[in-house]
């Protein structure tokens, strides 16, 4: 490019230094955004293609090492999920093994698209709560399901796998990214209550009482607790001591290992298995309570599980099933879909390492379509396990497999064991998992230190989902973020900004004039000091009848009246009409025009300038739509007709190439007859070549280099005079200093 300017500047070798080059930008076309964002390259789709398995990139550099780390988190995790996964079965109205077969499916397929080596997929305890509540609601649609209701729950895994791997394979998973942190946390935490409330009865033991309905809303479980409270029994004792158990071995390890640093590692490891410990302790004593009372057990205990995948098979999905779940699969989706992304970014921070969230969708698409093939149903990230295997120092996501391998052991060599467990402590695991989901004091604190509306979002979710249903709560969360977000763009300010001449100092101490003038700029700050500047200092204001405004949020169509009006009503406080009456007579008038009867000059102030110019920052606009632009070119008419005079404007900063082919198709930045009257221009070296070269010859080379001297006698130097933007375009300016300078010119002010 350089060089080609080069050429058509110079001509011949003889003359130095060389003048300005002439650059016209060329405008923004649709075939080259087509062929730049859609249509596909070779090395593009290889690229995607590849992206699809990334295990191939680092499996062909499997290790001993690696093995070791992945094998001691395999089992680890292995021996959490097996109570975790029963437990989140029976959360979801679905009979304990289906937990463990979508233990096995999450664990074992997962890895073959993530790229995230600490996930671990499975059932989690919110998404189990909302199938719960999906079955609850199909069910009386479906009446022929009612004692397989897992058909159901498989159909509905097929189709959040399809619909979550097509957001990813197409690449639209920046969706997610619309949903906020206290939305999340709000559905989080009103899940985390939800839960815990609806298993107390279960650990308590009058779950089973006539008439107490578990599946009600929060509130009203918690309620209607107390009323049946004189039916619990044995179940009592058995869950409240698991569940202190689990917490005093939590409490216990965490002060221990504070304590004895040395063996904080013995210490991590009894923390994480504290779950199977108690279940393994509980069910020793179900078992010696229990065996001679198989039939009619002193407490609640699971009974039979069947040995091995019972429910193998191709998923039923029908019209029936899809029309009896349609309208909870938005709040599937979003759980399936923000539950993981939310994990994945997490860990991902932490371990200084990056995901690819389309990919990760991709992953979790696969494992919720092959999932039903072995009786599984819907599974996502778990928090819980994923810190587990964090910290028990996982390699690669290969672990997954050694965690699949401990599961199907599970399945098939201790369902006479899992007979024994106890419904309480299974009750207690699940409110101890949970516990964690809810958002701390100090989240909730910084909530309202942020952002007050979003403090007040963060309630409405939790108390929806507590006082309505989870799903209600994600729905009043999000929508009231989207609102919220709505408003910020419709109602985004811009502001009026003046000049400061500034410069910089190592101290807050006066230096003298010289210092000063050898490192004084200017910048630009709001006339009403709202970005921070110290109320002591009093911008410059622009010329009389030349005003700047800033706009801070892309100039979209929600917006853009917003912009204007504002702007267009500060600007006829500074200034006066060109022509008191512009309309002739009283009969011409508009009835909307206020003022007088009968307009004169003393209706106006003299003091106060008429319009000149304006000149728009379009530093913080990324995008202009077709609605925005008429609005701008709306009022440009109209201050036309107030300054009975056409005004110019002038744009600074606009960054796009699309802004700037808007802008030109809608008559800005450039007008006929009207040349640029300052340019902001640089020096630009460039190497000319020394070879032998015949006289007259145009066949030459040259190249941009920013070192003056000549690299091993073969180059010289030349100086090229070059604008930054394109000179065709009068109006558009690199920055604020040369867009006023320009209006300065322009209007013969200095």
């Amino acid at each position: 490019m350089v060089a080609e300017l080069f050429k058509r500047n110079r001509g011949t070798r003889d003359v130095e230094p060389l003048g300005p080059v002439e650059y016209i930008e060329p405008v923004a076309s649709t075939s080259e955004w087509l062929k730049e964002h859609v249509v596909p390259t070779r090395s593009g789709t290889v690229s995607y293609v590849k992206s699809l398995f990334p295990f191939l990139t680092w499996i062909y550099r499997y290790n001993w090492v690696w093995f070791v780390g992945d094998l001691i988190a395999g089992v680890t995790v292995g021996i959490v999920v097996i109570p975790q996964g029963m437990a989140y079965a029976k959360l979801a109205s679905l009979p304990p093994e289906f937990g463990l077969y979508s233990s096995f499916v999450g664990v074992a397929i997962y890895w073959l698209s993530a790229t995230s080596h600490v996930i671990s997929a499975g059932p989690v305890a919110v998404f189990s709560s909302l199938l719960s509540v999906i079955l609850e609601h199909a069910l009386p649609q479906l009446p022929e399901y009612a004692d397989t209701p897992w058909i159901i729950a498989g159909c509905l895994s097929v189709v959040l796998g399809c619909i979550v791997m097509a957001i990813g394979l197409f690449r639209i998973g920046f969706i997610v990214n619309f949903i906020p942190l206290p939305a999340i946390a709000a559905f989080m935490t009103g899940s985390a209550l939800n839960i815990a409330m609806g298993q107390i009865p279960t650990l308590m033991g009058n779950n089973t009482a006539d008439g107490y309905n578990t599946r009600a809303a929060t509130y009203l479980v918690f309620g209607n607790f107390f009323k049946y409270i004189k039916h619990c029994d044995l179940n009592a004792a058995i869950g409240l001591t698991a569940l202190f158990m689990l917490y005093a071995v939590r409490w216990g390890c965490g002060y221990a290992s504070r304590r004895w640093p040395q063996h904080e590692k013995t210490f991590f490891f009894i923390n994480t298995l504290r779950s199977g410990f108690v279940i393994l302790l509980y069910t020793l004593i179900s078992f010696l309570v229990n065996r001679n009372h198989h039939d009619d057990p002193k407490f609640s205990i699971l009974k039979t599980i069947p040995r091995g995948f019972q429910h193998m098979g191709v998923p039923v999905v029908n019209s029936r099933i899809l029309s009896a779940v349609a309208a909870k699969l938005p709040s599937a989706i979003i759980v399936l879909v923000i539950e993981h992304i939310s994990i994945a970014k997490s860990f991902a921070r932490l371990s200084n390492y990056t995901i690819d969230p389309n990919q990760e969708l991709i992953a979790i698409g696969l494992t919720n379509i092959f999932g039903p093939f072995f009786g599984g149903y819907p599974a996502t990230g778990s928090f819980s396990r994923t810190a587990i295997k964090a910290k028990a120092g996982v390699r690669t996501p290969l672990a997954g497999v050694v965690t699949a391998i401990i599961v199907v052991i599970a399945i098939y060599a201790l369902p006479p064991v899992f007979y024994y467990i106890s419904n309480a402590a299974l009750a207690a695991v699940i409110i101890h998992a949970v516990g964690d989901l809810i958002s701390s004091p100090k989240s909730i604190k910084m909530f309202w230190k942020v952002s007050p509306c979003e403090f007040v979002i963060f309630w409405i979710g939790v108390l929806v989902s507590v006082f309505a249903s989870i799903d209600n709560g994600i729905y009043a969360s999000v929508a009231a973020s989207a609102a919220l977000l709505l408003f910020r763009i419709a109602k985004a300010h811009g502001r009026f900004v003046g000049v400061v001449k500034v410069y910089n100092t190592p101290t807050l101490r006066p230096v003298d004039a010289n210092e000063q003038d050898s490192d004084t700029r200017n910048v630009f700050v709001p006339l009403d000091r709202s970005n921070g500047v110290n109320p002591a200092v009093q911008p410059r204001e622009p010329h009389a009848g030349v005003f700047i405004y800033r706009l801070n949020e892309g100039y979209l169509y929600p917006n853009a009246v917003h912009f204007t009006d504002h702007m267009v009503r500060e600007i006829k406080v500074k200034t006066r009409p060109a022509v008191i009456n512009p309309y002739g007579s009283l009969g011409e008038r508009p009835w909307n025009d206020p003022g007088p009867r009968h307009k004169s000059e003393s209706d106006i102030d003299p003091t106060l300038p008429v319009l000149r110019a304006i000149i728009l920052d379009f530093s913080g606009v990324s995008n202009v739509d077709v609605t925005s632009l008429q609005n701008l070119i709306d009022v440009r008419k109209q201050l036309d007709r107030y300054a009975d005079a056409h005004i110019a404007w002038h744009f600074v900063g606009v960054k796009s190439p699309w802004a700037r082919r808007g802008l030109l198709a809608s008559g800005f930045g450039s007008e006929n007859g009207v040349v640029k009257s300052l340019f902001t221009v640089t020096n630009v070296g460039v190497s000319q070549e020394k070879d032998d070269v015949k006289p007259g010859s145009r066949d030459e080379e040259f190249s941009v280099d920013t070192q003056p001297e000549d690299k091993l006698g073969m180059t010289s130097m030349d100086t090229m005079v070059l604008p930054l933007l394109s000179i065709d375009c009068p109006y558009f300016h690199i920055d604020m200093d040369e867009a006023v300078r320009s209006v300065e010119l322009e209007l013969g002010l200095k």
